[in-house]
């Protein structure tokens, strides 16, 4: 098999780690070779961080090069913005519609963009979006909004559900199973924009 690429990528302390963890743990219990790269920008300090996950059968770097992506993850909109040019033609984008002011917008030195999702859309880039802050709130804390977009991704795998959830058992402590299970559930059933 070819050599997929997904990108996860997000805000610091948005628990960008964490998700690569899953997915990376879900991948290699269905014998995938895995590679996982991180990549830190300001993240103490509200920065983007990003994520690199490659698998298939055999894998030499983690690396998604620019076109390569299958997939990105975004937790907030500028984020899908930010990395859109790592999707390959005919990749997904999936992205939390939370707005995070950057440093620049917050000290007053830029705007944010306010129809960011609507350019890359009609640049021709599939997008699913989602309230995902909304949905890790219902699940019981806002900061299961990278296992709700993790949830949403499971739909695109052929991997069943219930491998999934024993990945999530295997990778977050047991106090917040059943939290993390149920925002795990609200992504993968909700019907994206």
């Amino acid at each position: 098999m070819e050599t997929k690429g997904i990108v996860i990528a997000g805000v610091g302390g948005q628990g960008t780690l964490l998700a690569s963890r899953l997915l990376g743990r879900t991948l290699a219990n269905e014998g995938y070779d895995i590679k996982v790269s991180e990549v830190h920008g300001m993240s103490q300090r509200g920065g983007s961080v990003i994520t690199y996950v490659r698998y298939g059968e055999k894998v030499y770097s983690p690396v998604v090069q620019s076109g390569e992506a299958d997939f990105l993850i975004s937790f907030e909109r500028i984020e899908a913005a930010r990395y859109a040019h790592l999707l390959k033609k005919g990749g997904i984008i999936i992205t939390n519609t939370q707005k995070i002011d950057p440093m620049p917008v917050i000290t007053g030195a830029a705007q944010y963009p306010q129809d960011i999702l609507t350019e890359l859309s009609d640049k021709g880039v599939q997008i699913e979006k989602l309230d995902a802050l909304a949905l890790a709130e219902q699940a019981g804390s806002s900061k299961a909004v990278n296992i709700v977009l993790m949830g949403v991704l499971a739909r695109h795998f052929g991997i069943s559900y219930d491998k999934w959830i024993s990945a999530l058992e295997q990778t977050v402590k047991p106090a917040f199973a059943e939290l993390n299970k149920t925002a795990f559930n609200l992504g993968y059933n909700y019907k994206t924009e």
